[in-house]
């Protein structure tokens, strides 16, 4: 029950802060511009769907070749990440092979 009077002020304060800032003639003929060039935009779209299906098209070819990218990207990181922790152990046989070496009796 709280839950909807919070969501429910919420909405409340953001239309009086809408309002509100509308009262600003720069806002107001800024908010305007915006609207009708969404609107022309939305017209625009609507009859020429081909053109907004290969815009879409494009974009997600975009994101296909982002995500692949990001994926050879961090399998590259985890590869390296990988060399280094091996490098511990290296270290630790190369001293051992040192300290026996220095350590065997000399006959």
């Amino acid at each position: 029950m709280s839950q909807s009077k919070l969501l429910k002020s919420m909405v409340a304060g953001a239309l009086v802060g809408a309002a509100l800032s509308l009262l600003d003639r720069t806002t107001r003929e800024h908010t305007v511009d915006n609207l009708k060039k969404a609107k022309d935009t939305v017209q625009y779209y609507a009859t020429h769907r081909d053109e907004l299906q290969q815009m879409i098209e494009q974009k997600m070819a975009q994101v296909q070749k982002l995500f692949e990218t990001t994926q050879d990207n961090v399998s590259f990181i985890k590869d390296k990440i990988d060399e280094v922790k091996e490098i511990p152990v290296a270290v630790q046989d190369i001293m051992e092979e040192t300290k026996t070496t220095f350590t065997k009796p000399i006959n």
